[in-house]
């Protein structure tokens, strides 16, 4: 059985969001124990696995994510991580439909602009070669009161605190500056024990001349996450958090952390498209005797 790590929402290796992958034959999903397991033994923030749907008229392929320690409902770096899988094994083309936690999600694949019919749109013109567009739900953003400890927890004021709805499940944080963001030192084990799976914070491009509209950094320690490279579904509370102020409904978003990363985001109402390409840099071999099926690709 193949298992691969794909750096997600970057061009090249070592930078953006690693995840695994791992594609199984049809049929269920083994033991959770085991998807746990394997997880845990990788120890990426998300480990994807994926198995074929032949039989579903709604979706091609289903699709769970797991950190270290617990499942999550939506991942959106670790998709962007299977959907490049597909497209370079020959194994998917066009649009991808995954089941998952949080219904039906998408991924249109890279297409060869060379041979495909009919002019390029102004999205697909605009995107890099090899760019995959995820189609998420958005984010029903809440305004929240901000946990009495937040400030401290985070080390710095905070401005405003929304809740993201029951997908994302993170507390969303503004911050004053850009450079609050990237300087940020929280007290991770004082996060950890907020009653959500993570903190987004974020704030709006410090120069007008930036080739990005907003930074964010995410850190999900509760779920085994200190502080996550490139966060794909915190980018569908970020798209409505920051389109209507800044009049545009396709902005770029900056992840600060070490490796950072860039998420297009094209908000469309109640969905908010996710564009990013990734960059396979291992493909090796799983050695699971739990699992008994012939082998995916």
């Amino acid at each position: 059985m193949r298992i691969r790590t794909v750096d997600a929402f970057t061009d090249r290796p070592f930078a953006g969001n690693p995840a695994a992958v791992v594609l199984l034959p049809a049929g269920p999903f083994p033991d959770d124990a085991w998807l746990a397991q394997v997880a845990a033994e990788v120890n990426l923030s998300e480990t994807a696995f994926a198995h074929p749907l032949p039989d579903d008229p709604e979706a091609d392929w289903a699709l769970r994510w797991f950190t270290p320690t617990t499942e999550v409902a939506m991942c959106g770096h670790a998709t962007l991580a299977t959907a490049h899988v597909l497209h370079t094994t020959g194994t998917a083309s066009g649009t991808v439909r995954f089941a998952t936690r949080s219904g039906v999600l998408t991924a249109a694949l890279p297409v060869d602009t060379a041979q495909a019919p009919g002019p390029a749109t102004a999205t697909a013109a605009a995107a890099p070669a090899g760019t995959i567009t995820l189609d998420f739900p958005t984010a029903p953003l809440t305004a929240a009161t901000p946990p009495p400890n937040l400030s401290a927890a985070l080390g710095a004021p905070v401005l405003a605190c929304y809740d993201t709805g029951p997908n994302v499940g993170d507390l969303l944080v503004e911050l004053a500056t850009e450079a609050a963001v990237r300087t940020l030192a929280p007290d991770l084990r004082a996060i950890a024990g907020l009653p959500v799976r993570g903190v987004i914070v974020t704030a709006a491009a410090e120069r007008a001349d930036a080739d990005y509209d907003f930074v964010s950094r995410f850190f999900g320690p509760a779920s085994g996450i200190d502080e996550d490279p490139v966060t794909g579904s915190a980018h569908t509370a970020l798209a409505p958090l920051w389109s209507p102020r800044l009049g545009r409904t396709e902005l770029t978003g900056l992840q600060v952390s070490a490796r950072t990363g860039r998420v297009r985001t094209l908000l469309r109402g109640a969905r908010t498209l996710l564009e990013g390409t990734a960059v396979t840099v291992i493909d090796g071999e799983l050695h699971a005797t739990a699992v008994t099926a012939p082998a995916a690709n």
